[in-house]
């Protein structure tokens, strides 16, 4: 069974730090793409970054460029998101993403708030 468990959210201050990991199981990890998406109060959930099965060829949604870096871990099945340069427009449930099988699995997300 497949499980991604998002932590690390929280309450933050403009231009502050938060650093998310997603904790996955269930599948064989250094196989997948790893993804994070982000959805805001009333917006669709939209992909913020991407990482290949081996660490390489990140990728950023452009709002994020600069201030988010996204890394893995194969040995401990992790993938973490390193959020600097936090702006009020950040703050959003964040999720993990993995495509085993070809299916979309989501963890249950971490809130972000970023507010003064």
């Amino acid at each position: 069974q497949v499980q991604l468990v998002e932590s690390g959210g929280g309450l933050v201050q403009p231009g502050g730090s938060l650093r998310l990991s997603c904790a996955a199981s269930g599948f064989t990890f250094s196989n997948f793409i790893m993804r994070w998406y982000r959805q805001a109060p009333g917006k669709e959930r939209e992909l913020v970054a991407s990482i290949s099965s081996i660490g390489g060829r990140p990728n950023y949604v452009e709002s994020v460029k600069g201030r988010f870096t996204i890394s893995r871990d194969n040995a401990r099945n992790t993938v973490t998101l390193q959020m600097n340069s936090l702006k009020p427009e950040d703050t959003a449930v964040y999720y993990c993403n993995a495509r085993p099988g070809g299916m979309d699995s989501w963890g249950k997300g971490t809130l972000v708030t970023v507010s003064s």
